[in-house]
């Protein structure tokens, strides 16, 4: 470290979530079913394998925690790069570092936080190293990597899903920032209630909560010495009302929300979204439970139902709240009036279900595909008969085990 990042890390401000950042995975909080004693990642771990892998959850649910602490636990040497700000250069880089260290008998890990932001020409260029070993990945996202990550990519990695924090874990977060607070600045009285609003605004975050916190505390006044931290001075902070939506909160309502658009009450299926939107909830969910509802109970009973709710995805995403609310309420006003129909999702899932069960059978023969060399050696495509030029002729597209079989009743 020179002179200049000295005086860098001297002058510059820690964040408080920054300083409690867990040192162990024994302080590490609220991924028992990943880390737990019986799971698959412990096993690994304490056989000393190294394996790449992909964290995919929430903000603030120690996506970037949980990576450092496991290269510190196998003596990895560990490298940080965030996809906003790297690229291909960056990765050579890593490379060469990578080889020297192999040199030294010593293993690397890149952490690549936001992974998804990579392009495609970005995620193919980790490739051949993942493959090869010279390095193992370990990426983190918000968001699904079965669309944000390139399929070769993903054969070569395993996927984590890390869940939001429950609410006792935040809460325990919240009184150790406390704690640190008071040791090193001043002392401080709170509300017995206020961690729980802190709790409701955070849904799941710890980040969000520790520095709602720190604000808090460096924004409120002092008094004999002793720092207020006030309700008041929180909702100021946090500019929103407080309104309890812990995470049983986030499904139970989106749940009244589906299931009233399901219900064909708009009035109540308005309110549920004007609930969602007052307490912060990411539009481009509710807009996700509006697909959902559109393609699972409308259907085909009106096919643009569809078209409706996939624009108003679109248009939350260029807009941003609060606009984001027009074109939400126009798509659930349009979803809830649509007649309904199921039949789509009863078919699939009956059929999903025969396939689980055993009726698993190949195609005929004559709907294989016969355009490779060979392909008619093996009767694969015999007697297949062209519809476009036969348009009466009737041919089975069924296995020839389930022939008679319907999915949608007529």
């Amino acid at each position: 470290m020179d002179l200049f990042d000295e005086l860098k890390n001297t002058n510059k401000q820690v964040p408080l979530a920054e300083i409690l950042r867990p040192k162990t995975l024994d302080e590490y909080l609220g991924q028992d079913a990943v880390i737990s004693k019986n799971s698959a990642l412990f096993g690994l771990l304490s056989s000393g394998r190294l394996f790449s892998v992909l964290f995919w959850g929430p903000p603030g649910c120690g996506k970037t925690t949980l990576a450092r602490l496991l290269a510190d636990k196998v003596n990895a040497d560990f490298v940080e790069l965030s996809a906003v700000t790297s690229g291909v250069k960056d990765i050579k880089e890593t490379v060469a570092r990578a080889n020297e260290n192999l040199l030294k008998g010593k293993k690397t890990i890149l952490f690549l936080d936001e992974i998804h932001r990579y392009s495609k020409t970005q995620q193919d260029a980790l490739l051949p190293h993942v493959e090869n070993g010279t390095f193992y990945l370990m990426g983190s996202t918000t968001e699904n990597p079965s669309f944000q990550v390139i399929p070769a990519l993903l054969s070569r990695v395993r996927v984590m899903r890390l869940s939001a924090l429950d609410d006792e874990y935040i809460k325990s977060i919240i009184a150790k920032g406390l704690h640190y607070l008071k040791d090193n600045y001043s002392d401080a009285k709170i509300k017995r209630e206020l961690p729980d609003m802190i709790v409701n605004f955070a849904r799941g975050d710890a980040r969000a909560a520790l520095n709602l916190l720190e604000d808090l505390f460096f924004a409120s006044e002092i008094k004999d010495g002793v720092r207020i931290l006030t309700n008041e001075k929180l909702a100021e902070l946090a500019q929103t009302s407080l309104i309890k939506y812990s995470q049983d909160d986030h499904y139970d309502m989106a749940s009244a929300f589906q299931k009233s658009l399901r219900g064909s009450d708009k009035n109540a299926a308005i309110y549920w979204l004007a609930k969602m939107i007052t307490a912060g909830e990411d539009p481009r969910f509710i807009a996700r439970r509006l697909i959902v509802c559109a393609a699972e109970d409308v259907g085909n009973a009106d096919s643009n139902a569809l078209t409706v709710a996939v624009n108003a995805y679109r248009a939350a995403e260029l807009l941003g709240m609060p606009e984001a609310r027009i074109p939400l309420a126009q798509a659930v006003e349009y979803v809830a009036c649509a007649p309904k129909s199921n039949r789509a999702i009863c078919a699939i899932d009956e059929a999903i279900s025969d396939i689980n069960n055993g009726k698993n059978y190949p195609p005929p023969m004559h709907l294989r595909d016969a355009h490779y060399k060979d392909a008619k050696k093996y009767g694969f495509g015999k007697d297949y008969v062209y519809t476009h030029d036969f348009p009466d002729e009737e041919q089975q597209f069924m296995p020839d085990e389930m022939a008679d079989k319907k999915y949608f009743k007529d």
